[in-house]
């Protein structure tokens, strides 16, 4: 990359030369058709790849940068009404069984099956 820097310097050094020696505002020369050895296309190539990549990273941190903020937001909001988020448990479980799946597994805190159960107990005994 320096050598095609350096190359292109002298380029346009004696391009600058050329319009004050004959005080003319067009260019003498015209660098139309310029042939790089393999390796330096290589070179090139590999450093174009690697900033694509740089800023593919940029990007995708600046996304999950976003996705946490409105993450947290959510959290907010479902901090400020507790029911908020047993709707949308609800919600999710009606998604869920929109798509015709066989099998939804419900989870259930273990205190309301032993409330039941202690129940259902109670009822047997006293009945």
């Amino acid at each position: 990359m320096r050598e095609l820097d350096h190359g292109v310097s002298k380029l346009n050094a004696w391009k600058c030369r050329c319009y004050f020696k004959y005080s003319e505002k067009k260019p003498l020369i015209f660098s139309t058709d310029v042939r790089l050895p393999q390796s330096m296309q290589r070179s090139m190539a590999a450093e174009a790849e690697a900033s694509r990549e740089a800023r593919a990273k940029v990007i995708a941190a600046e996304g999950e940068q976003k996705a946490s903020r409105q993450l947290k937001e959510a959290a907010d909001v479902i901090a400020e009404s507790p029911i908020a988020l047993q709707l949308r448990y609800l919600q999710t479980l009606t998604q869920i069984s929109a798509e015709k799946s066989s099998t939804i597994i419900f989870p259930v805190p273990s205190i309301v099956l032993i409330l039941t159960f202690f129940y259902s107990i109670h009822c047997l005994i006293f009945s």
